[in-house]
C-alpha cells in the first residue's frame, strides 16, 4: 500500500472511529456531519468522499456491529442441535447489536429499507441481510424436510419478524431477552410441528 492509499485509510479509519463514538454517546439523531469531521480532524468534504450523508455514516459503522453479530450467532447456530433454539442463536445478537443504542438501530434498519440501495454502504448492510437469511436457510435445511424454495421464504418471514419485532414502538420498552422471547413465540408459529421449543420469555408474544 503506498502513501497515499495509507493516507486514505487513516482517514477512514479516523472517521469511522469518530462516528462510532459520538453515534454512541449522543445517538444519530443529535450528531451532526461536522461535530464528526471535527472529532476525526479533517474537513466536511473529506467526510463526503467516504459517506455521502449521515445516514451512510451510520450505516458504515454499524455495518461493522451487524456483521460481527451475525457470525457469532452463525457460530453458535452451529451447535445447536434444536432447530427453533439454533434459529435464535441467530437472533439473539443482531437483536442486541441493533438495541445498544435503540434510536440507531431503528434508523440502521429504516435505512436498509428505504434508503438509496446504490450506495456503497448500503448494499453492504443489505448483503449482510441476506446472509442473515441465508443462515436461516442452512438450519431450516438440516435433514433436507424442507425444499430450498420454502426455506428461503420462510427464511424472509422469519427475518421480517425479527426486525419488525427490533424497530416496532410497542416493544421499545421490553428488554432484549423478551424481544427475542417475541420473535420466539412467533417463529414457532412459522415452524408449526417441526419446533420443539416452547414459548419464549416475551411478555408480548400474544399481540404481535
Amino acid at each position: 500500500m503506498g502513501r497515499r492509499e495509507r493516507n486514505k485509510q487513516q482517514k477512514l479509519e479516523r472517521i469511522t472511529a469518530a462516528a462510532t463514538e459520538l453515534f454512541s454517546r449522543y445517538g444519530v439523531d443529535e450528531v451532526t456531519t461536522q461535530q464528526i469531521a471535527d472529532h476525526a480532524d479533517v474537513g466536511t468534504g473529506t467526510v463526503f468522499l467516504y459517506a455521502k450523508s449521515k445516514a451512510e455514516l451510520l450505516l458504515l459503522v454499524h455495518n461493522v456491529k451487524f456483521a460481527d453479530a451475525i457470525e457469532t450467532g452463525v457460530a453458535v447456530a452451529s451447535g445447536t442441535p434444536d432447530e427453533l433454539d439454533a434459529l435464535m442463536a441467530i437472533v439473539r445478537p443482531i437483536v442486541h447489536c441493533n438495541r445498544v443504542q435503540i434510536e440507531n438501530g431503528r434508523t440502521y434498519l429504516r435505512e436498509l429499507v428505504f434508503g438509496d440501495p446504490e450506495e456503497p454502504h448500503h448494499r453492504e448492510g443489505l448483503a449482510l441481510s441476506a446472509r442473515v437469511e441465508a443462515a436461516f436457510v442452512d438450519v431450516l435445511r438440516r435433514g433436507d424436510r424442507i425444499s430450498e424454495t420454502d426455506a428461503a421464504e420462510l427464511a424472509r418471514a422469519i427475518s421480517a419478524v425479527m426486525f419488525i419485532s427490533i424497530t416496532a414502538t410497542v416493544y421499545r420498552a421490553l428488554s432484549d431477552d423478551e424481544v427475542v422471547g417475541v420473535i420466539r413465540d412467533q417463529v414457532a408459529v412459522m415452524l408449526g410441528g417441526r419446533a420443539e421449543g416452547g414459548r419464549g420469555a416475551g411478555t408480548a408474544g400474544s399481540t404481535a
